[in-house]
């Protein structure tokens, strides 16, 4: 049986992780090891950890300060790695897997490896809500023959991004494209991950393994949303895509991106003194451009 580290990234979110871990603990497929990562938590996350009973092996990190569901995940994904696990098993705070939904998944990663070959570079879940809609922020980003494995028998879907809510991500894909952009922080880290994976090979999203996404409200998010209170994250978000897509995929990309975004700022009324925070977001995304850090060279 193949060995599966978990990974939980928390910040303050006490009550939903111990709903998230006592769902890791009910699998009908056991992971190896729990790694939670506490970005700095202040509501007594720390002293619940500290005091944390299980029967799976654990592992506790404590971050210095909040680096981010980016630094989270790299960090985690790290920790796993250099432990050996075969495969790593990320997720937020507040996903809930259903019992089956490691097994599945395992399983579903496997037949599409049998199917497309060992370029397979993860596989994702489906993230519900919790009145068992679809989660609006968490649908994967299909292929142009995204029913290709379906055609086959198969219970998956091909997919060239996802978010990090239930993904499992193969050790040598860790070794070989390295970790998560630390320096992103939060939003877009998992999309340009999963695109940095997919421009060899399809991931697959497994249609029977499921989880809940316990979040606020059920939708999507777009740049027409922007409030005084939501500013900081789509600050990230302007950021870190206008870099990828600048350094990663060329000029004509950023300027096009650079467009959709002064469009939705416009269509959604918002506020000029956040339009123009955002503008110097979109060109600090010129200068910012983080490299790549891989487990076995310069993770540390």
């Amino acid at each position: 049986m193949v060995n599966v580290a978990a990974v939980v990234v928390t910040f303050n979110r006490l009550e939903k992780l111990k709903k998230v871990i006592a769902s890791i603990e009910a699998q009908t497929r056991p992971v190896a090891s729990i790694i939670v990562i506490d970005n700095a938590s202040t509501d007594g996350t720390a002293d619940f950890l500290a005091a944390l009973e299980t029967n799976v092996p654990h592992e506790i990190v404590r971050m210095d300060t909040n680096t981010g569901g980016a630094g989270g995940f790299a960090e985690g994904m790290l920790r796993g790695y250099s432990a050996g696990a075969d495969h790593v098993w990320i997720m937020d705070d507040d996903c809930y897997p259903q019992p089956e939904a490691l097994d599945r998944l395992v399983r579903g990663f496997d037949d599409a490896v049998a199917e497309l070959g060992a370029d397979v570079p993860f596989a994702c879940s489906v993230v519900e809500f919790t009145d068992g809609n679809i989660c609006e922020m968490n649908n994967p980003v299909p292929t142009w023959d995204w029913a290709r494995l379906l055609v086959k028998g198969q219970r998956s879907v091909m997919v060239t991004a996802c978010s990090f809510v239930s993904v499992l991500i193969p050790r040598w894909v860790i070794a070989e494209y390295g970790l998560p952009y630390v320096e992103y922080f939060i939003w877009f880290d998992d999309r340009e991950y999963t695109l940095r994976l997919t421009a060899r090979c399809p991931g697959v999203q497994v249609l029977d393994s499921v989880v809940i996404h316990d979040m606020g409200d059920n939708r999507g998010v777009n740049f027409a949303m922007v409030d005084e209170k939501s500013l900081w994250k789509f600050e990230y978000g302007v950021r870190n895509e206008a870099s990828y897509q600048l350094h990663h995929r060329g000029l004509l990309y950023y300027l096009e991106f650079g467009a959709r975004l002064l469009v939705s700022l416009h269509r959604g009324r918002v506020p000029f003194l956040l339009r123009v925070r955002l503008a110097k977001k979109l060109l600090e995304g010129i200068g910012f451009n983080p490299a790549v850090k891989f487990p076995d060279r310069d993770a540390r």
